[in-house]
């Protein structure tokens, strides 16, 4: 619904401008979607008046005009054909946007010659859809007169109807708000009957009235119709309708005032004397239904339940009551006499013809929120006056058919449970007073009686009747009252493999591993191929052939992910799971497991060659380790596993004992990934969470003191004989146990075999990091501390490199 400031204030004396009116429209709840000003949009441009025009040396359908504007002569290029010297026409100045353009001018050469500005045409200021030409004005228009006072521009608002809300289809409803709220005063003028000075009239009989109650007709004689007077067609225009000519406009102008859809017949083409509101009719010879060519254009069937208005004793069809009249009866210029139609139709009914048909008319639109039924008969004297007073005419006597609608019931209603449902203090006096000036009859009593006006039958109740006052008195008025604070539900507290878990995904995912939520069920062959498949493992009724068989790995589903997304073009991938695995059918043959797998196809944070990707692996491993709390110094490093899915020469056990393995890693065999149907290399690891052995103590969340020594740290270089089967993890830890408090770190930086190393054995050279606290050591102490661990690692069957 569109209208603009001009047309509120016929009805509402304010002097607020248009922001003040979308507020306070937006605070009486209506939802203001857009404010268009086009004031603004024409503010820098002005009238000009042409003084000569030149052919373009260059062009011949150019123009170098020497314009009069109100920046003075100025000489701007043109190529509309009736540019000419005397016009007096529009002018925009170089920095100015045209928005039929989508443009901001510049000032620029055109074929050789610099235009210094624009002359333009109705569709470049968004006046007209097309032109021919640059517009052409009155000559008496002064030069530098604002382009926006010679259209008449004006603010247009447009906001958004409620279905239950049809009186603010008209301007007079949204007025009639707007003054409650205490915007202005109420000036809707009053509408005096108009006698009838003719006898003219027109048969109507209703024989449907569950479809039309109530229809109301008047002849005008000796009509002169035409093209709209100026006022007219710019108040249309405005809100987007097309003028068509005075009669159509009238009723057109109506029904966006008073939210009253009017009709307009040309008698000449009425047949028969009579008009019949009835329902659509099938043929008796072939049971085809009627139709009606629309004044659309368009053909439309006709049901049975849809309201016909028709001629001819009732045969031929010359409306779709309260949707859109037929091209048969329509007028034109050469129109004398006319039937004016008022009438109410069941919003029900025309709510469905309009969506079985297809059409959305202004008129339908109404009708199927409900139009005011009191207002059929005001709303032809209004039509009569504008007719009489646009085209001139005779009126006939007003013919009303059937009867309007029974006016909403009264309503018994307590003041004081308006406090009780929005916590608003109002006194009496101020709720009487918002509701007579909503239209509403009030007689106090206990308790009031409130009786709703004919254009609010949304009203049925009580908590009707508080919603109106809350809205009118504003909702930025409601208290705020903020709700007691409920008490807080425990937390819990978590197992330490559930804080273990926890931890663990935040760790991985700082390392750039993606989490995969897979199935727990696996297809019986690949749960066989990863060491399990047993028979009390398969499901007897599984969600699918291939999910038959409870996982005994998650390295399976991880493989799978990461084929599906090499598959797709991602063929790098880090991946990670946390979740159970089943190695028999009792509780204690579950385990839960973290397990995570790198597809190495591309550079990220490893290597794409040679054992660098599974030094990446083995490191995010360990840190992973470290963070949920494993006893890392003490975990032993042993080649090689018995799991036939593990490459043997690059894959190894992390372990507690000889028989607690806590974690497996390394290259996952070419074998178990064709089996998967994927495409290596791939590397992962599996951690059993459940042999993680639980930390000593009370584990403090708080972050123990940094240890920051004052004293540099120094290193020392040891070469050791070892035997090839020993683990350089083992020398590495013996090494570091030599005295914890001094060595801080032992890590291997060379391995060597060859020339004076005997078959059988390596070289594995160590850096130790020792790190004094109190003083620094002397020559002595290092040389005591360097003999600690010679014999450290003598106890390992290592021996001092010569």
């Amino acid at each position: 619904m569109k209208f603009t400031l001009s047309w509120l204030k016929d009805h509402l004396e304010s002097g607020a401008d248009v922001d003040a009116v979308a507020q306070a429209m937006t605070m009486a709840g209506l939802e203001v979607e857009d404010v268009h000003d086009p004031v603004a949009a024409l503010a820098p441009f002005t009238v000009a008046k042409i003084v000569s025009a030149e052919r373009h040396p260059n062009a011949d359908r150019l123009q170098v005009c020497q314009v009069e504007t109100v920046d003075g002569l100025k000489e701007i290029v043109c190529g509309a054909p009736n540019a000419r010297a005397g016009l007096t026409t529009i002018y925009a100045p170089i920095g100015a946007y045209v928005p039929g353009l989508g443009v901001t001018l510049v000032e620029k050469p055109v074929r050789g010659v610099v235009s210094n500005g624009m002359l333009c045409s109705a569709s470049e200021l968004e006046l007209a859809d097309e032109s021919d030409g640059i517009l052409e004005l009155a000559d008496d228009l002064k030069v530098g007169e604002p382009a926006a006072g010679v259209f008449g521009a004006e603010p247009v608002i447009d906001f958004e109807v409620t279905p239950n809300r049809p009186d603010w289809l008209g301007v007079s409803g949204i007025a009639r708000d707007l003054a409650a709220a205490g915007l202005g005063a109420l000036k809707t003028p009053e509408i005096a009957p108009v006698p009838a000075t003719s006898g003219a009239t027109v048969a109507i009989r209703i024989a449907a009235p569950e479809l039309c109650p109530v229809f109301a007709g008047r002849v005008i004689r000796g009509v002169n119709n035409g093209p709209s007077p100026e006022w007219l067609q710019r108040r249309l225009t405005a809100i987007g309708l097309r003028p068509i000519n005075r009669l159509v406009d009238v009723t057109n102008l109506i029904s966006y005032d008073r939210a009253r859809p009017l009709h307009v017949y040309d008698m000449a083409k009425l047949a028969g004397g009579e008009i019949v509101v009835r329902g659509g009719q099938t043929a008796r010879d072939t049971g085809e239904p009627e139709h009606l060519i629309a004044l659309d254009g368009k053909t439309y069937a006709l049901g049975a339940h849809m309201a016909v208005i028709a001629d001819a004793a009732g045969e031929r069809p010359i409306g779709l009551g309260g949707v859109m009249g037929g091209e048969s009866t329509g007028c034109d210029e050469t129109t004398v006499d006319v039937l004016v139609e008022s009438a109410w139709f069941d919003p029900i009914v025309t709510a469905q013809t309009g969506r079985e048909l297809g059409i959305h008319s202004d008129a339908q639109y109404r009708f199927a929120r409900g139009v005011d039924p009191e207002s059929v008969t005001p709303g032809l004297e209004l039509a009569t006056r504008l007719i009489l007073d646009l085209c001139g005419g005779e009126p006939g006597p007003i013919v009303v058919a059937g009867q309007a609608p029974a006016a909403p019931a009264p309503v018994a209603f307590d003041p004081a449970r308006i406090g009780r449902l929005t916590g608003l203090t109002i006194d009496e006096d101020r709720i009487a007073e918002i509701l007579m000036a909503l239209g509403f009859a009030v007689e106090r009593g206990t308790p009031w009686t409130v009786t709703p006006p004919s254009w609010r039958r949304d009203v049925e109740g009580p908590a009707d009747l508080v919603e109106e006052v809350a809205r009118i008195q504003g909702y930025d008025a409601l208290p705020s009252t903020p709700l007691p604070e409920a008490p807080r539900a425990s937390g819990g507290v978590l197992s330490p493999i559930q804080a273990r878990v926890r931890t663990a995904r935040r760790a991985l995912a700082g390392l750039g591993y993606a989490e995969a939520v897979t199935w727990s069920f696996l297809k019986r062959e690949i749960a066989v191929r990863f060491g399990g498949g047993g028979e009390a493992l398969q499901l007897e009724n599984p969600i699918a052939a291939d999910l038959d068989c409870m996982r005994p790995s998650i390295l399976p589903n991880l493989i799978q992910a990461a084929a599906r997304n090499a598959a797709r073009g991602h063929a790098q991938a880090a991946l990670f799971e946390i979740g159970p695995i089943y190695l028999g059918d009792g509780p204690k043959d579950q385990r839960t497991v973290i397990a995570g797998l790198i597809a190495p196809h591309a550079p990220r944070h490893w290597a794409s060659s040679g054992d660098e990707p599974l030094s990446a692996l083995k490191s995010d491993l360990l840190a992973l380790l470290e963070e949920i709390g494993a006893p890392v110094a003490s975990l032993q490093l042993a080649q090689g596993s018995n799991r036939d899915w593990w490459h043997p020469g690059r894959s190894a056990r992390l372990q507690l004992g000889p028989k607690t393995v806590v974690a497996e890693f390394g290259a996952l065999h070419p074998s178990a990934l064709k089996a998967l149907d994927a495409d290596g290399p791939m590397l992962a690891f599996e951690i059993v969470l459940d042999a993680v052995p639980a930390p000593r103590g009370k584990a403090s969340k708080a972050r123990p003191p940094a240890d920051l020594p004052s004293l540099m740290p120094l290193t020392r270089d040891f070469a050791f004989v070892v035997e090839e089967s020993r683990a350089a993890g083992d020398l590495v830890r013996a090494v570091q146990g030599a005295d914890k408090a001094l060595i801080v770190e032992a890590r291997v930086f060379d391995v060597y075999r060859g020339k004076g190393v005997d078959d059988g054995f390596k070289s594995v050279a160590l850096e130790v990091v020792i790190q004094p606290r109190e003083a620094t050591l002397t020559e002595a102490e290092i040389e005591a501390l360097s003999a600690k661990v010679v014999t450290a690692a003598e106890k390992l069957g290592a021996r001092l490199r010569s």
